[in-house]
């Protein structure tokens, strides 16, 4: 398995209208994609626009079959407008006790 890590920086005053898109995103992966085991969404009072996930993936396919789908696709294009900067990172193994 891998996982996928990424953090968004949001323009200010966006959280509230990114966070039901980002939670749909996350329940559509979790439901329409075999190869999506699991996608946390991640908040710190601390870092108020700040966003983080963790997800994992059967396999690097699987993660390719995540961005090429429709809802992947309409996620991105209904937040583009939100997000300061966007990082995102493939760790290659996923280690479980």
């Amino acid at each position: 398995m891998i996982a996928v890590v990424v953090e968004f920086k949001l323009i200010a005053g966006s959280m509230e209208t990114f966070m039901p898109l980002m939670h749909l995103q996350a329940k559509n992966s979790l439901t329409r994609e075999a190869g999506c085991h699991q996608f946390d969404i991640c908040t710190d009072d601390d870092m108020p626009d700040h966003v983080f996930l963790y997800e994992v993936y059967e396999d690097r396919a699987a993660f390719d079959d995540h961005m090429a789908s429709a809802h992947f696709k309409e996620f991105g294009a209904g937040v583009e407008n939100m997000i300061a900067d966007k990082q995102a990172r493939i760790m290659g193994h996923v280690h479980r006790p």
